[in-house]
């Protein structure tokens, strides 16, 4: 990839990576026995890949969940535990693949639809591999802890609709005129 399609992509690559160093430390904190603080804030990096991949397609959005995944684990082994840094890199890349996937699949019907489901299936896929390679075998319960971040997970995935259906329109700044940066 060239430096100009970075620049072009900077800032879904931006938001990329800074939704996933924020979940990288607020999954380290447990509201109660069953979630923690990154269940509401790791869906937006499914909605920074769908918005990516409705205004650029899924070439690009496979360059933003890579340079994005690069730049997070860089900064998150600075901020978390080695363990769940790697777990957050397993479980994105694995989500990332699935997210795009199913949004192609979707993605032209009903608006909705593609993130709607793209998300649902990628919410399952990330929740399994990130907390079984982060905390099993810790003293952390970390089945409770899945169940209940894939449960606002879900509920994130509906909410973020909305956002996602209010910034359809704005999308040509995502994706400059050509010539441009």
């Amino acid at each position: 990839m060239n430096p100009s399609d970075l620049l072009k992509l900077r800032t879904p690559i931006a938001a990329m990576a800074a939704v996933i160093v924020l979940s990288n430390v607020l999954v380290q904190h447990p509201i109660n026995d069953w979630l923690t603080w990154g269940a509401f804030s790791y869906p937006f990096v499914f909605l920074v890949s769908d918005l990516t991949n409705r205004a650029l397609g899924p070439q690009a959005a496979r360059r933003v969940a890579w340079v994005g995944f690069a730049i997070a684990v860089a900064v998150s082994l600075a901020l978390a535990p080695w363990r769940i840094a790697v777990a957050s890199g397993a479980a994105f890349l694995f989500s990332q693949v699935m997210d795009i996937l199913v949004f192609n699949r979707w993605r032209r019907q009903t608006w909705w639809k593609a993130p709607l489901i793209g998300n649902l299936v990628a919410s399952v896929v990330d929740t399994a591999v990130f907390f079984f390679l982060a905390f099993a075998g810790s003293d952390m319960n970390w089945i409770s802890l899945a169940a209940g971040d894939l449960a606002v997970k879900a509920a994130m995935a509906t909410l973020l609709l909305a956002p996602y259906r209010a910034l359809l329109p704005r999308l040509a700044t995502w994706a400059p005129a050509a010539g441009q940066p």
